[in-house]
Formats: C-alpha cells, sequence, structure tokens
C-alpha cells in the first residue's frame, strides 16, 4: 500500500497488490484520471493517454489551445469551460454565475483515514490505509475544494468524498455536490442496479450502456426500496466467477442519485451522490460542506469476489462498537403474532416459550407506547402505556431477564400521528408547508429533524426508557417518504437544506443513543428494506432485510442484497404460515434455512404452532448457536440464482476452508427431468470434505458437483415445491 506523488509529470499513483488508482494534474490545473484497476507498475510519467488535440466542434482550454476536458477523463468535473458531460459539482456566486475553476493548490498524504463529521463513514488505522487530500482553489470565488482519496492495505477499494470550503466574506450557493466521478476509456458495459418497491426489494437489473445517460435516484428522503444506492458497472461476459467489474457503493441514507454517462467519444462516465433536486447549501464566508463517502471497489475475478469485498470491509471498517463481527442473538418478534393487541400476559406466555425452545432476546413491537392500539394515534408519545405494561418497560424487561432472555423494543422517533400528545403541542415541529394540506403515510406525519430542538425532545425521552429499564436490543423504524419538506425554523432561501439537515438529525440521534449505550443492538428497518444502505451500518449493524417475510420470496430478496451487503447485516426471521404478504405456506423447515442466512429469528407465537413444529424450532436454533459464526461471517458465494432458475442455491465457506454450508432451494417443482449437480465453490480443492458420512474431494464438489439425488430419493423433480436443503461440509 503505497500513494506516490511524482513532482516532475505531476502525477499520483494509489496503488496495493490488488488495484492502482492513477491520477494527474491537468495542463488546465483541474485534476484528471488516468487510469483505475488491476495493479500496474510504477511510472514516472504515463501521460501519454491524456490526448492534447482537438475534434471538429471541440472546444479547447485558450491557455494550451491543445487541451480539452470534454476528451479526457476527469475525477471531479464542473460545467461550463470545456467539459458538457454531467458534472459532479456546481457553485453559483452572487453575480449568477455557475461556472467554477478549481485549480491545484496543494496536497497532503498521511496515514490512516480522516472521519466526515456528522456523517458516516469508514474508517482504519494508520497501518490499514492511506489517504490523500488534494485542494484545489479558485481565485476568483475565494473558494477551496479538496478531493480525499483512501486506500485500504487489504482490499480493492478507494473511498472518496469532497470538500467544499468559502475562504471569502459573500456567501456562495452549492447548488450541486456529488461524492465521487470516475471516467472509464470505453463504453463496453452493463449497468446492474438493486431496485424494486415495498416487500420486492433489490432486485438485481442488468442494461447494457450505450450513447446517452442511465441513472437510479431516490428523492423521497431514504435511500428508498425502489432504488438502492449501490450499483455495479461490469463487462458483458462477467458473472459471478469471472470478469471485470466495478462497485459504486453511497455511505449514506438520504435522496442519491447514480449515473452512468456515455459520450459520443467513448468516454463512460460514473457519477454518484447526494441527488441535487431541492438541494442548495449556503456558505457564508468561512462556512464549509463535505460530502458524504462512496466506496468504490474494482475486481477482475467476477461479481462473488466483488461482494466478498464489500462485506470483509464493511464488517471490519464500517460496523462498529460491541457488536462489530460478533454473531448475532436468536430473536422472537411479536409482531406478527399479535400485532398491537397485546398485553404483558401474552408477552410472557410467547416469551416463556421461546426461551424452552432456545430464543435468546424477546423483541416488543409496536403499540407498547402512549394511545397505540392501531396505527392512527400515539406515535410520538414515548411513554410506557400502563394498560399494556402495568410495570413499565422496567417491569416487563425484568421479567423477561428473569426467564433467562434478553429483551428489546421497537421505535420509530422519526414520526409523529396528528392524534399524539407530542403534535398536539408542537404542530410546527412537522415538515409541512404553510397554508398547504400535508400527506400522510401510515396515518403519521414526519417530525423535522432538522431542528436541533426535535432531536433533543426525542433523544431525552427515549434515553428515560430505555435508561430506565434492561434493554438489550433496539430495532428502529421509518414507515413513510419524506413529503411537504419545509422547515418552519429556516429562511426561504435555506430551503434546499432540508433534506440533508434532516438525514444529518437522523444520523445525530443515531450517534447519541449509540454513545449513551453502547452495549444495545440496533437494527435499522424502514417499513422492511426502504433504508437500507451502508450509511444505517454505521450504526446499526443489521436491517430488516423486508417485511415481506415468505421465504421464496425472500430468496430473491436476500440473494440481491448480497451483493452489496454483508449476510451478518440481514434481518431474516421465520414467520406465520400463511403468509401474511403472500398468503403461501411454506414448510417450517424451508423457512428457516432461508433465515439461517441472516441475523435469524421468529415472527410467529410459539404456542400455535405443532407439537412437531415445535420440536423442528428447537433443532433450527441448535442449529443456529452451533454454526451461526460462519452463517454470518462466512464468505458467501452465490451459486445458482432464484432470477435464472426454479432452484436456488449459495453457500458460506470459513476463511480456512475447513468448514462450509451450502443450502438448495427448490422453488418450483418440475416434471420429467434429470435432476443434474449443483457445483459448490470457495473449497480447498486438496482437502477431504465430510457431508452426511460420505467423504468428497473439494475439486470434485467444486467440478463435477453434488449430485442432486444425494438430497432427496425423489430426485427433486415432482412434488416438490418450497423444499430446501442445507447441508454442512467439514474437512476430514
Amino acid at each position: 500500500m503505497n500513494i506516490i506523488w511524482h513532482e516532475q509529470s505531476k502525477q499520483y499513483h494509489l496503488y496495493n497488490e490488488k488495484i492502482s488508482y492513477i491520477m494527474c494534474v491537468t495542463p488546465v490545473g483541474e485534476i484528471g484520471g488516468i487510469y483505475f484497476g488491476k495493479r500496474i507498475h510504477d511510472k514516472d510519467d504515463m501521460s501519454y493517454v491524456i490526448n492534447r488535440f482537438g475534434l471538429p466542434n471541440v472546444t479547447l482550454d485558450p491557455d494550451t489551445e491543445s487541451y480539452s476536458m470534454e476528451l479526457n477523463r476527469q475525477e471531479y468535473p464542473s460545467f461550463g469551460t470545456t467539459d458538457f458531460g454531467t458534472q459532479a459539482y456546481e457553485v453559483e456566486l452572487p453575480n449568477g454565475s455557475g461556472v467554477s475553476a478549481f485549480v491545484y493548490r496543494d496536497h497532503k498524504i498521511y496515514k490512516g483515514k480522516p472521519g466526515i463529521k456528522g456523517l458516516p463513514a469508514t474508517y482504519a488505522n494508520d497501518d490499514e490505509a492511506m489517504t490523500l487530500e488534494i485542494t484545489l482553489a479558485d481565485e476568483l470565488a475565494k473558494m477551496t475544494l479538496t478531493l480525499f482519496y483512501t486506500i485500504f492495505k487489504d482490499y480493492p477499494v478507494i473511498a472518496r468524498h469532497a470538500q467544499f470550503r468559502n475562504e471569502g466574506s459573500s456567501g456562495v450557493k452549492l447548488i450541486r455536490a456529488l461524492s465521487a466521478c470516475v471516467d472509464l476509456p470505453d463504453q463496453d458495459y452493463e449497468w446492474m442496479q438493486f431496485s424494486g418497491a415495498w416487500a420486492r426489494e433489490r432486485i438485481p437489473e442488468v442494461k447494457k450502456l450505450s450513447t446517452g445517460s442511465v441513472s437510479i435516484e431516490s428523492k423521497r428522503g431514504a435511500s428508498s426500496a425502489n432504488q438502492n444506492p449501490f450499483v455495479i458497472v461490469k463487462r458483458p461476459n462477467t458473472d459471478d466467477f469471472s470478469g471485470e467489474a466495478f462497485g459504486f457503493s453511497f455511505v449514506y441514507s438520504g435522496n442519491f442519485i447514480a449515473q452512468a454517462e456515455c459520450d459520443s467519444f467513448g468516454r463512460l462516465r460514473i457519477l454518484m451522490g447526494i441527488h441535487p433536486d431541492r438541494f442548495t447549501w449556503l456558505l457564508k464566508g468561512g462556512d464549509s460542506f463535505e460530502t458524504p463517502e462512496v466506496v468504490m471497489a474494482v475486481t477482475d475475478c467476477g461479481l462473488n469476489d466483488l461482494s466478498r469485498t464489500y462485506h470483509e470491509l464493511y464488517n471490519d471498517h464500517l460496523v462498529r462498537g460491541k457488536w462489530k463481527n460478533t454473531p448475532r442473538p436468536i430473536l422472537i418478534n411479536n409482531w406478527e403474532a399479535t400485532f398491537m393487541d397485546f398485553d404483558e400476559e401474552r408477552i410472557l406466555a410467547i416469551a416463556k416459550t421461546a426461551k424452552e425452545a432456545g430464543v435468546e432476546l424477546f423483541v416488543l413491537d409496536d403499540g407498547w407506547f402512549g394511545e397505540r392500539n392501531d396505527d392512527y394515534a400515539g406515535l410520538g408519545d414515548w411513554i410506557e402505556n400502563p394498560a399494556k405494561l402495568p410495570q413499565g418497560m422496567a417491569g416487563l424487561s425484568s421479567k423477561i431477564n428473569a426467564l433467562g432472555m434478553k429483551f428489546g423494543f421497537w421505535i420509530e422517533p422519526e414520526m409523529v400521528n396528528p392524534d399524539s400528545n407530542l403534535f398536539r403541542r408542537h404542530p410546527e415541529w412537522v415538515l409541512s408547508i404553510p397554508g398547504r394540506k400535508s400527506s400522510l403515510g401510515r396515518h403519521q406525519l414526519v417530525l423535522d429533524f432538522s431542528r436541533e430542538e426535535v432531536v433533543d425532545h426525542i433523544y431525552n425521552m427515549l434515553k428515560k426508557v430505555i435508561g430506565g429499564a434492561e434493554i438489550s436490543y433496539i430495532k428502529w423504524d421509518m414507515n413513510r417518504s419524506l413529503t411537504e419538506v419545509f422547515s418552519a425554523e429556516l429562511n426561504a432561501d435555506e430551503q434546499g437544506m432540508v433534506y440533508h439537515k434532516y438525514v444529518l438529525g437522523v444520523y445525530s440521534l443515531y450517534e447519541r443513543l449509540t454513545q449513551e449505550f453502547p452495549d444495545i443492538l440496533f437494527e435499522s428497518c424502514s417499513s422492511g428494506g426502504n433504508r437500507y444502505d451502508a450509511g444505517m451500518l454505521y450504526y446499526a449493524p443489521q436491517a430488516w432485510c423486508s417485511d415481506n417475510t415468505d421465504a421464496i420470496d425472500r430468496i430473491r430478496i436476500q440473494y440481491g442484497t448480497s451483493y452489496g451487503y454483508p449476510i451478518s447485516s440481514i434481518g431474516a426471521h421465520v414467520s406465520a404460515v400463511p403468509n401474511q404478504q403472500t398468503g403461501r405456506s411454506v414448510p417450517i423447515a424451508t423457512r428457516a434455512n432461508v433465515a439461517f442466512f441472516g441475523t435469524f429469528g421468529y415472527e410467529l407465537d410459539l404456542n400455535k404452532i405443532s407439537a412437531e413444529e415445535l420440536e423442528q424450532v428447537r433443532e433450527q436454533i441448535r442449529f443456529m448457536k452451533e454454526h451461526r459464526a460462519l452463517l454470518q461471517f462466512g464468505t458467501f458465494i452465490r451459486l445458482r440464482s432464484p432470477f435464472e432458475k426454479d432452484q436456488a442455491a449459495w453457500i458460506v465457506v470459513s476463511k480456512d476452508r475447513k468448514e462450509a454450508i451450502f443450502a438448495l432451494y427448490c422453488m418450483r417443482s418440475n416434471v420429467n427431468m434429470l435432476p443434474g449437480h449443483l457445483k459448490l465453490a470457495g473449497l480447498d480443492p486438496e482437502q477431504v470434505y465430510v457431508m452426511d458420512d460420505a467423504e468428497y474431494y473439494g475439486d470434485e464438489l467444486m467440478n463435477l458437483g453434488v449430485t442432486l439425488t444425494k438430497l432427496s430419493q425423489s430426485g427433486l423433480t415432482t412434488g416438490m415445491d418450497y423444499v430446501s436443503y442445507v447441508k454442512v461440509l467439514k474437512a476430514r
């Protein structure tokens, strides 16, 4: 790992054993790109890649008369000089001009990685990463722009963000401030996004890139279930096991845009950052603004390898605190068992049976506070309802702990019902536009988290409840998109700051609660997967993957999630049947076989299942306790896509490759077909593995595969809808 500055050629080379990232100060003083990819040798001068000529109808810099930004690769491009592609930023000066000229001033190279004030970001010690800061200045605007690049020692990753500073006395407006831009020299790529909606999140979609632009975005105030802030740009022949690909992950939980743009001269531009719509940031004299972080990864070994990079990096350098790389407790949540119709007696009855089955953590969901008996009232009044909890949260948590279980509960701190004491006292504390009606989502309004006093109030209420009880877990929900985004506290020219200030307020509350209660396991949730992003993982190491708990749908959702997020982050439960969302009835064995590949828990009343199923639950919990470290933190490899076949499969392998667990899911039965083989991956080819008392060489399992008739004598061909198999391999 190193960062080299070649003074004569004015070129930077960031490299480790896996990748190289090379840039230069261009002839016009801005920063240009040279190379991003597999590690290459360092050279003093690679300026031969810079195009110093014109083409018809291409404008040239007046000082050089041989250089155009349109014909060269840029690192953080502006618009209005000689680059006509999409810009990374735009500054509006007091005279209305939007043209900038930030040119090289100086740079710093140092060990380690800086944080970003108020924002989540990856982190590293001095021996784990190096950082390059390049400062550019616009003398006319009296502003500086600093570009941050961090390279990690052990990962093919570059982390990027930018900082703007107003060094003058006049105010300026930052009306676009993306986090990263990468220009690639050719366009023979496909764009891979992860799209969907509530209950069908993060479904992979692939599009061939061609002249023009393709983009995904969220303008919902949260990263959204509709588009995830993670994209892959890959070669057409790249699959899970081979080929070149670039990943772009946004460490942010609000509005975003990710875009690929193919120009007329063969350049491919990738951009990612805060969505510029409804964004304006005022910079008074001395003020600065830092963008969120984009984590860029590259592979030439296929998408499983790219995913492994993000899984390991985020587990090691994004998740923090007690639960970093720690197996998660097996929990039971009462939501689908009781909804809001419960009292302490009913909760304790579910908890006692769960404890007997081996469950370690009980989670009390929505309905414990205020006048909260349905969706219409009580939200925002974070005081226990004595009709349901006679001795409050302290009393119930003490009784659950006395059973030998940990205890946690559900909150939705960002929202308020109009029918609540909080709203009646402070109607000005919601996002709303004077004189206009306010939209409702789940019968609730959005609190104005851009206001410190609102965040302070919610913090103090929650701190009192949490601090007065024995709490080990918090599920933080967020059940609607932001509308009528207007803050009564801000001036007219500051309203473009509200979306981002709201996210900063959410992060502030998370930071305060996690610092105050460092032993609590936080799980983020937003109608399931509506805010499943890298920014959340910094505060909450796991996320409720989807409100859709149907096992067959969850195979697809968890499969798509695995491309960019670690398995340890996937909240996955066994729920009741017929399933609440789909009406489908799936065997409890398959429901568990899907949920094993996540944090694992139950979302049902164990007192209402058969004795046979309860015995299966006991065995499932025993299995998960024995193998959860491997299941949650082993190397996860996708084997067979549920979007291409009637079967799906994946495997997790221990770091020393002495143990592995693979799963096969039969989503729809077929007739009159040979069952075939399932080729495994990630094993030691020289090692002998034992499975069901039979022995197999690693290369045999990876190249010949597991004969599926060995899993079932029926051959997985007839009457086998929703059947699944999970098998353990152990080195002899």
